[in-house]
């Protein structure tokens, strides 16, 4: 499944120049998502919902065999697969109006059927009011088609968005991209695709590509395209014979946030969230996408959203002190505001209360050093204990961070370090975090060397192989019992 789950921006200085929103895809991919369990927990909330009203209505008690049939009515709805099977070809996902009314018509007549066979076996059919079951039975179907059609055409709404588009470039102009490219083509705005071109060795005249596709150029120049264009998805499609060819070109696509499938599917590669699938009846293989896609990005934004609003009830009171701290300690602002890179490689502002004498942000900044004399006093306590990073708990609010994740890093040093290590841009993949696995397993400090770096980067990329709502939980867990015996917290 292709959602659309982040932009494949190179992390350039001159690209985030251009961007409004930090998190723009990342926000808009979860608000579809949202809309997508919306559509799935609409049968089941409606049917419940209105037997409950009408209860009330006719003044029938909402208990007893009428809680039996709520259970039953909602267990149905989520259970019972759709009456008609999907088309075959396009993974389409917006479908006409009317033929998604008669869907739900139909569906909702099934689970009627089944309720009444289930009545007639168990005779338990007499103890109900009729004027409740009937009214049900007729406005459920009404209501629920009116906030179907409701809910679809939100999703329409933000699916012909044009900032939605994801631009597509393909690596290998033969026969099955030139195929993938038309049934994207003949789709419209349905996908959220829209085709650039082709790169090749091949000349134009070699291949005899049709007039409609556009050949870009050579393979070695597609990375430096996907960087200077912003394109968000290559889709490789070159014969198994050029593996190494392959390997070469997703080598010199690491330094981009660009997801990358793979035409068809093969696992020879250092995959991050893997997985393998169709478009318009074509296999691929996701072979570096990001972990948050579709329902996983909603669980993620709510467990954002509930622990840092809870975290920030509890430690308000902790948080003025430590502002009325840091303004009697030193002269300079409460707040430490620093660019760093976030989601794709996006420029972000990350807050912190400030614990040095210093406001380093730009093209050189210093890190921290044990015993480092710009550290006051009050910074020493806050960063021995990581308070002085509570005003990220807004930024995960904002939707810049998450609570778990890879930590951010300055520009400066993401600029640096890009060039020395090979996948460092990957990490990008996904939102930055206030903790990480690489925080848990003793990754923090000074990075001295670039093996430092590099044993973080590690541990960032496995994240992203091995992401859970529970593997985010255990590394909170962790955090709170390191917050207490870190040494290399200074």
């Amino acid at each position: 499944m292709l959602y659309p789950a982040g932009r494949g921006r190179t992390a350039s200085p001159a690209g985030c120049k251009r961007m409004t929103s930090e998190a723009l895809s990342f926000t808009r991919s979860f608000s579809i998502a949202l809309l997508a369990l919306l559509e799935a927990m609409a049968p089941p909330a409606v049917s419940v919902g209105l037997l409950y009203w009408l209860c009330i209505l006719y003044g029938a008690e909402f208990r007893g065999f009428f809680v039996v049939l709520a259970i039953l009515v909602a267990a149905l709805s989520v259970l019972l697969p759709p009456p008609r099977p999907r088309p075959p070809g396009a993974r389409q996902l917006l479908s006409p109006t009317w033929p998604l009314a008669g869907r739900v018509l139909v569906r909702w007549m099934v689970i009627v059927g089944i309720l009444l066979a289930i009545g007639f076996v168990t005779k338990y059919t007499a103890d109900f009011s009729r004027k409740v079951v009937v009214s049900w039975i007729i406005a459920t179907p009404a209501v629920l088609i009116l906030v179907m059609l409701c809910l679809h055409e939100l999703r329409r709404r933000l699916m012909y968005d044009p900032a939605m588009v994801r631009r597509v470039a393909f690596a290998g102009c033969n026969d099955i991209s030139l195929s993938l490219a038309r049934r994207i083509g003949e789709s419209g705005e349905l996908t959220g695709l829209k085709v650039e071109g082709f790169f090749d060795d091949r000349s134009a005249e070699r291949l005899r590509v049709p007039v409609r596709a556009r050949l870009l150029g050579r393979l070695p120049e597609l990375a430096s395209f996907v960087k200077r264009r912003g394109i968000d998805v290559v889709f490789v499609a070159l014969p198994v014979r050029h593996i190494q060819r392959v390997m070469q070109l997703l080598d010199e696509l690491r330094d981009t946030t660009v997801s990358i499938y793979y035409v068809p599917d093969i696992f020879a590669f250092d995959l991050i969230q893997a997985r393998s699938g169709e478009l318009f009846g074509i296999p691929v293989v996701a072979l570096c996408e990001t972990p948050f896609c579709g329902y996983r990005g909603v669980i993620k934004r709510i467990t954002d959203i509930a622990f840092a609003a809870s975290i920030l009830v509890i430690a308000t009171p902790l948080m003025l002190a430590l502002a009325v701290m840091v303004r009697m300690s030193s002269p300079g602002p409460i707040i430490f505001a620093q660019r760093r890179y976030g989601l794709d490689g996006r420029e972000i502002v990350v807050w912190k209360y400030r614990s040095m004498t210093v406001l380093e942000d730009g093209a050189e900044v210093i890190q921290a050093r044990k015993e480092d004399p710009r550290i006051t006093a009050v910074g020493r306590f806050m960063r021995r204990y990581s308070l002085d990073e509570l005003p990220q708990l807004f930024n995960v609010l904002q939707g810049r961070m998450s609570l778990v994740g890879p930590r951010p890093h300055a520009v400066a040093h993401n600029e640096e370090y890009r060039k020395l290590i090979k996948g460092y841009m990957i990490r990008h993949k996904v939102p930055p975090g206030m903790t990480g696995l690489a925080q848990v397993n003793g990754c923090r400090g000074e990075t001295s060397r670039v093996e430092d770096m590099q044993a973080r980067v590690n541990y960032d990329l496995e994240y992203l192989r091995r992401w859970t709502p529970f593997l985010d939980i255990k590394i909170l867990l962790l955090t709170a019992v390191r917050l207490v015996r870190d040494e290399k917290a200074y």
